[in-house]
């Protein structure tokens, strides 16, 4: 059964821009993507990647459309519908000795949704982007045909489809790699750090001896406490190291309302409070939950953030530009009178296949901003920046980058675009990001 709804408000993650759409769900996805203009799944982008670009396109909503076709437990291979959801897959393999490779901050993002922004983890270092493990996509390009393509069956266009934000076609099932764990938990450590130097520097060294790493930063302390730190380290405990029993589903609570709790105070107060309760080393068995997915500490978090909503920028600053980068590009947000909320490091490792993939090697740096009259501009001051020291932003999180600022990151734009004309030359597929980044007409 397919579910049409007329216009109905639609935003990101971050809850800005808003955008009136039609849309239809169905769990049949060759039918609900037929002439549809976007595919959105559970909507984890932050800013306008997927919503559409014009007020009459259709987005082809997938989440109903979310089962498994088959799995090769000797080989650890899985296809299935890019509806399905990475919480369904966890669900699914913990407690079979595998797991989904390249894992996201949040586990509520679908499958299509994991190969459309080329995600990445804290585990980038060691397994690289979610598109590395990918082995075929079917999918439905912009004339309506329906294909199989991989490495070997149009090569260009898997690779532009690997981190294309959907904009080179409709996803209709995932064929990927798992990876082999030796058990559902994780053996974690954590330590505080007291400057943003040493922080970087911990959380350099523990890339060679942990597959997980990150580190979150204080951006709202003064002085020379400015990026002090906290390096969370991981890997799979081993099985006489952890529990016997797999670990169970978590299902958070809801925030059923806005409830706009996150400010510069709340923060910095709580800032305060997890520093110094991890300053000294940590180490323990913790749930898988726990440890991957910070997002999803209670359902809609988003919804504490203020009203005017918020923005996640994340760049990454390669090797050469070292923490004296990293920290002029935070001293010219705090000059430019933006608001750090959050702001979490990782260490990259090399860069992945797909054309338009966010990591190479170096340093990235997410910071979450509430929109104010600021915002735009303190964004713009370190898109010059980034541009500059060569680095690049993240489109899965982006709301703001302006196109001429995009065009002098990305050499690999060309590329990407004369494989998207040639598979639209219409651009029939298109999202509200591409109107603002590529030119597409609304």
């Amino acid at each position: 059964m397919m579910v049409q709804g007329g216009g109905r408000p639609l935003t990101g993650w971050g809850r800005y821009p808003v955008v009136v759409a039609r849309h239809r769900r169905s769990e049949d996805l060759e039918a609900v993507t037929r002439g549809a203009t976007l595919s959105r799944g559970l909507g984890r982008s932050y800013g306008d990647a997927s919503l559409p670009g014009s007020s009459d396109g259709m987005v082809a909503v997938t989440t109903a459309a979310d089962r498994l076709r088959w799995f090769d437990a000797e080989r650890g291979v899985v296809r299935a519908e890019a509806g399905v959801s990475l919480a369904t897959l966890n669900r699914l393999f913990w407690h079979r000795g595998w797991s989904v490779p390249s894992s996201p901050g949040t586990q509520q993002v679908t499958l299509g949704g994991m190969v459309a922004a080329d995600v990445h983890g804290k585990s980038h270092h060691t397994e690289g982007c979610f598109g590395e493990h990918v082995r075929a996509l079917r999918m439905r390009v912009a004339d309506e045909r329906i294909l199989e393509v991989s490495e070997e069956n149009e090569p260009d266009l898997f690779r532009a489809t690997l981190g294309g934000m959907g904009l080179t076609g409709h996803l209709l099932e995932v064929e990927f790699h798992l990876r082999p764990a030796p058990s559902g938990w994780v053996l974690a450590e954590s330590q505080g750090y007291g400057d943003l130097e040493s922080t970087v520097d911990a959380l350099r060294s523990a890339g060679p001896e942990w597959p997980h790493t990150l580190a979150w930063l204080d951006l709202l302390a003064r002085g020379r406490a400015f990026g002090r730190g906290v390096v969370e380290r991981g890997r799979r405990a081993e099985p006489g190291e952890a529990p016997a029993r797999p670990p169970a589903p978590r299902f958070p609570p809801p925030i059923p309302f806005s409830l706009p709790l996150i400010s510069g105070t709340t923060m910095r107060l709580a800032n305060i409070a997890r520093y110094w309760s991890r300053r000294r080393h940590r180490r323990g068995i913790v749930h898988p939950d726990a440890f991957f997915y910070p997002l999803d500490v209670v359902g809609w978090v988003n919804r504490l953030y203020p009203r005017a909503g918020f923005t996640q920028y994340q760049a990454v600053l390669p090797t050469g530009a070292g923490v004296e980068g990293c920290r002029e590009l935070l001293d010219i947000m705090v000059r430019r009178g933006a608001v750090p909320l959050l702001c979490v490091l990782k260490d990259f490792g090399g860069e992945g296949k797909g054309m338009l993939s966010f990591p190479k090697a170096g340093l990235s740096i997410a910071v979450d901003l509430p929109i104010t009259e600021r915002t735009q501009g303190a964004v713009d001051a370190m898109n010059d920046f980034v541009a500059g020291a060569g680095g690049r932003v993240y489109l899965a999180k982006d709301t703001l980058t302006r196109a001429e600022h995009f065009r002098a990151m990305e050499p690999r734009l060309p590329a990407w675009e004369a494989v998207r004309r040639q598979w639209d030359p219409e651009t029939r597929i298109r999202s509200a990001l591409s109107v603002r980044l590529f030119g597409d007409a609304t």
